[in-house]
């Protein structure tokens, strides 16, 4: 299963993330399927590739809890649901 999650990189103390698409079965920071975003929690800063991560969703792809909740305050999830009934 392809999960969207976080990649942790930045220097101790100092973390910065990568929203990145990745088999479920695969470690953290392993060398994931296709990185779609960014999010760094100290600034609270977020890039995100929306079409890249409409196109992960609807494919299957289920969002961790964290990253559900930076792409409902994007609000991506209206974007996936508006796509796919039309």
């Amino acid at each position: 299963m392809i999960k969207l999650r976080l990649k942790r990189y930045g220097k101790k103390g100092e973390p910065s993330y990568r929203i990145i698409a990745i088999n479920n079965l695969a470690r953290r920071d392993g060398r994931p399927l296709e990185e779609l975003g960014f999010y760094n929690p100290r600034t609270d800063e977020v890039r995100l590739d929306v079409p890249g991560i409409v196109k992960r969703l609807q494919q299957g792809a289920q969002p961790t809890d964290t990253v559900r909740h930076i792409l409902q305050k994007a609000n991506v999830f209206e974007q996936v649901s508006g796509k796919a009934s039309t």
